[in-house]
């Protein structure tokens, strides 16, 4: 895979400076594209109010191009379908020159049709499986090698690991992220009776009887750890179920992808402590940039306890990213911005600096955080650099000869190192 690896990292470069293109709206319109009802409206209607904010922050700036921002908010409402209509409205309708949205895997597969069809622009601001990459859509949250694979080395290296649930919500994301981290285990030389695989659906609450099975699963005297893809409002009665039990983070440590803080402040964290969860952001990450991130957010939401997590920053870093290279390219077309943002760099708020890769994924450091009595986390591992997106997985058969670039002479979502061909634009 080094040389997987090579041709990933020579492809972060900027593309050439394109100018001299027109654009003749009186507003520049921000499509918001978040639940803000059903299972997943816990985690969305927050990102839906950090554009918003980000929006109002532009706008006080001067805007872009001379021109105001304008959001266009609606609700596909948890409601995987819908939200590809409301892509089509978004575009087709209200004329939208980007999109901020998705969350779940399954919403983000069911609007790619749609915004490839018009070609449209979206920031996606969430962790995902990967195995996909699209010209459309720039994937400003974790890849598998972001998140899940340094996650289960934690377990393994630093926990002592050696007995794995995978635990997750049934769509296609927590599928994915464990079909790639089940080979990695094995590659690992973790035995298949040593894996136990569980799928529940959104919104799921009778967490018993999995919870019991969890716990036997774990009594063999092997050390076990819960690697979990659980997603939306269902990890509240999850949470609650470990703590009903008496599993603690000494007994079974739980790694999550999909909690934060803002899950966490829907129950009581103390019979939590210790458990972890792994992004690249923490509220509690100490940085100038990320003081002044929090005190804007409470100061804009108008509430001192609301909290930041991981999937604001990124879509925090989106925005800039963005806006920088509309002002870069002197247009909102997509075509334009798709590759003036190829390069473009812009501080994150852990102190370090984002860029945009021409694989459409960033460069983000990975950091693990254990859960604290007030719902922050301590962050207690890092990488000692930022890692690169990959939006294909080196563990699969399917995918470990793939690239994805999409800048020139390349172009091409699922380029293929060994044949030096390009399969077509994403799976």
């Amino acid at each position: 895979m080094q040389l997987k690896k090579l041709l990933i990292a020579s492809s972060i470069v900027a593309s050439g400076f394109i100018s001299n293109l027109t654009f003749a709206a009186d507003t520049i319109k921000v499509g918001v594209l978040h639940s803000l009802s059903g299972t997943m409206a816990i985690s969305e209607t927050t990102l839906k109010d950090t554009v918003l904010m980000m929006i109002e922050e532009q706008n006080k700036a001067g805007g872009l191009l001379g021109k105001k921002l304008e959001a266009v908010v609606v609700d596909p409402a948890s409601n995987w379908p819908l939200f590809a209509e409301k892509t089509r409205e978004l575009l087709a309708k209200e004329k939208v020159d980007v999109i901020f949205g998705c969350w779940t895997s399954v919403s983000r597969k069911s609007v790619l049709p749609v915004i490839e069809e018009l070609n449209g622009l979206m920031f996606y601001p969430v962790q995902y499986e990967g195995e996909e990459s699209s010209k459309n859509v720039f994937y400003t949250g974790a890849a598998p090698n972001q998140q899940a694979i340094p996650a289960v080395d934690y377990l393994m290296n630093d926990i002592g690991a050696t007995r794995w649930v995978l635990a997750g919500t049934d769509y296609v994301y927590p599928r994915t992220t464990n079909k790639i981290l089940k080979e990695y285990l094995k590659a690992k030389g973790v035995k298949d009776a040593d894996i136990m695989i569980n799928y529940t659906p959104f919104g799921h609450s009778d967490w018993q009887n999995i919870v019991s099975d969890i716990k036997k699963f774990g009594s063999t005297g092997k050390k076990t750890a819960v690697v979990s893809t659980i997603n939306g409002d269902a990890n509240i009665p999850f949470y609650k179920e470990l703590g009903n039990q008496g599993i603690s983070a000494e007994d079974i440590p739980v790694v999550a992808f999909s909690v934060g803080e803002e899950e966490l402040s829907g129950f009581d964290t103390k019979p939590l402590v210790g458990h972890l969860a792994a992004w690249n952001y923490f509220q509690s990450v100490e940085s100038d940039e990320n003081e002044a991130f929090i005190a804007n957010w409470k100061k804009y939401i108008g509430d001192d306890k609301r909290v930041t997590n991981d999937p604001m920053e990124a879509t925090y870093i989106g925005f800039k990213m963005w806006a920088k290279a509309v002002e870069k390219v002197g247009t909102t077309d997509v075509d334009a911005v798709e590759q003036g943002i190829i390069g473009v760099a812009v501080p994150n708020l852990t102190g370090g600096t984002a860029v945009m890769n021409a694989n459409h994924h960033l460069s983000k450091p990975v950091l693990i955080g254990e859960i604290q009595e007030d719902g922050q986390f301590e962050v207690v591992w890092e990488t000692p650099d930022t890692v690169i997106g990959d939006a294909w997985s080196d563990f699969l058969p399917s995918s470990k000869n793939l690239i994805s670039d999409w800048t020139a002479p390349v172009k091409c979502g699922n380029f293929d190192v060994k044949t030096a061909k390009c399969s077509g634009q994403n799976f």
